[in-house]
């Protein structure tokens, strides 16, 4: 009998920053030899293509760029 071992993803926060320039990250790639990179949603675009062949998983919270959230005036 086999382990399977399911790793839960941790949410991207304020606090992961894009390892090409700095911005908040809302991509996380997981590498095949364990590593992982950050990437804003400009350079997870750039980069998707040349990250395929060495990509394990990959989270991409972008649609947090475009979420809409609804906020209320108090009379």
């Amino acid at each position: 009998m086999t382990e399977q071992l399911i790793l839960e993803q941790t949410p991207l926060n304020a606090v992961d920053r894009c390892d090409r320039c700095g911005a908040q990250a809302y991509v996380r790639a997981t590498l095949l030899n364990g590593g992982e990179l950050l990437f804003c949603g400009h350079h997870a675009k750039e980069y998707a293509e040349k990250l395929k062949p060495v990509v394990k998983a990959i989270q991409d919270e972008t649609s947090k760029l475009t979420a809409v959230s609804t906020v209320t005036e108090s009379e």
